[in-house]
């Protein structure tokens, strides 16, 4: 839909597992801090989801891996929302080691709008407006 959102990030240890390379699911930590920096730029970031009384689970995550990333490197998050639906929203991660910009890897996720305590709501056409125009 838009431009890529971009967030750089330095590895910390704590990232790292017992073979000195990023654990695996802290990549989609990453993407996580991507979806959230992106939504806070638009105007509905967190406080604004519990201002509403709006929550938005993840239903489905999936991540190719292409490199390995260790503590220290720098790394950059690109984040952009591929697809909104009348309920539910698609983002799309790429994930560079930076300076090379080394593609490490891509990934998504989908996640459902609904109110404080699961029911299903439909985004309203302002922020469906407000999405669309990131």
């Amino acid at each position: 839909m838009g431009d890529r959102h971009e967030q750089k990030l330095r590895l910390r240890y704590e990232e790292t597992d017992t073979m000195g390379v990023v654990y695996y699911a802290k990549f989609f930590i990453w993407m996580e801090v991507g979806r959230v920096a992106l939504l806070r730029d638009v105007g509905f970031g967190y406080k604004e989801w519990v201002r509403h009384e709006m929550e938005f689970p993840v239903v489905q995550a999936h991540a190719d891996y292409n490199s390995s990333a260790r503590f220290d490197d720098e790394i950059l998050v690109k984040t952009r929302i591929a697809s909104i639906g009348n309920s539910s929203m698609r983002f799309e991660n790429e994930i560079y080691k930076l300076p090379e910009k080394t593609l490490l890897a891509t990934g998504h996720t989908v996640h459902v709008l609904t109110l404080k305590g699961g029911k299903k709501m439909t985004f309203s056409p302002e922020l469906k407006s407000k999405l669309t125009s990131s």
